[in-house]
């Protein structure tokens, strides 16, 4: 007989662990499923200065932290990628089982907790220089650069609110955008094109990203005469949008345009007894304290479901 777990989090990053932390904490038995390592994007950026009450942390020790306090309350771990979900009635009580490939495990509760993975470049020495001089979050890396010349690639509200963030402390941001207007909000353009350390660069494209150990230089292509030209740059931030990961959910949960699992701040999916949360849900900010913030809501919603339903 196969345990049946109270909890199965899918995704073990910040909002996946810390409903392990609260599931376990509650009394519940609770697995953990991750495709990579675990901690999600976190584990890429150098240090964290914003999370409250920790002034300074390298990404991948804030996720071990979390890691070694999940898995000292009883937590289990299992690596590989969750292909599908099933659901079965025993008792008039549903029975979900996770399926990873050949591996099925069987849980009272779903918290999904997968993530979105950021928009990459596509370029070949993009993975080498991510965390020294390449990154996707300006408000987590953003200080690193104060009075140093950075570039933002995009030209949605993230990117324009990345790069309102930096003017007010680099000495110079380059924008990059492919289109010859930006896509975000008007007036949020407006301000960012009239910040004195903004210079624009309109229909290019990045096509290589130069350094050595650290970003040094990032090559652009004018969309229209496909000139190429570099900038001397001490980091980039890529702001082109984020991914994420939830087809293999689509028949159990609501999923907008976006691929992003439809529900609110109670971390309620279409479907009783599955959650979501973290940056896989629908939502506003997505900013490792809102994750967090998920996590624990989510845990406390199935083991209040499970209570109610005992």
């Amino acid at each position: 007989m196969h345990e049946i777990y109270d909890i199965i989090v899918i995704g073990a990053g910040t909002a996946g662990m810390t409903a392990a932390i609260y599931g376990q904490r509650a009394g519940k038995q609770v697995l953990m499923i991750e495709e990579g390592m675990y901690g999600g994007q976190i584990i890429n950026t150098p240090e964290v200065e914003n999370y409250p009450g920790v002034a300074k942390i390298p990404g991948f020790q804030f996720a071990m932290n979390l890691f070694e306090q999940a898995s000292a309350l009883g937590a289990k771990l299992e690596s590989g990628r969750v292909t599908g979900i099933t659901s079965v009635s025993t008792d008039g009580k549903p029975i979900f089982t996770v399926s990873m490939g050949e591996q099925n495990f069987q849980g009272k509760t779903v918290i999904l907790a997968t993530g979105a993975k950021n928009r990459k470049l596509g370029l070949s020495n993009e993975q080498a220089l991510t965390g020294r001089g390449v990154s996707y979050c300006a408000t987590c890396d953003g200080a690193f650069y104060r009075d140093k010349t950075v570039a933002v690639v995009g030209g949605g509200n993230t990117a324009l609110e990345d790069a309102e963030y930096l003017a007010d402390i680099c000495k110079q941001v380059y924008i990059i955008h492919r289109r010859e207007e930006f896509r975000g909000e008007s007036g949020l353009a407006n301000r960012v094109s009239q910040k004195p350390t903004v210079t624009l660069a309109m229909n290019a494209v990045v096509t290589g990203l130069i350094g050595e150990g650290h970003l040094e230089q990032v090559e652009i292509e004018d969309v229209r005469t496909k000139e190429r030209k570099q900038l001397s740059v001490d980091g980039v931030f890529v702001a082109i949008g984020q991914e994420p990961d939830n087809g293999a959910f689509a028949d159990l949960v609501e999923i907008d345009e976006q691929g992003y699992i439809v529900a609110g701040e109670d971390c309620k999916t279409a479907t009783p007894g599955i959650f979501v949360a973290g940056d896989c849900r629908t939502k506003t900010v997505r900013q490792l304290t809102t994750a967090a913030a998920d996590g624990a809501v989510a845990a406390l919603a199935a083991v209040s479901y499970m209570n109610y339903n005992s």
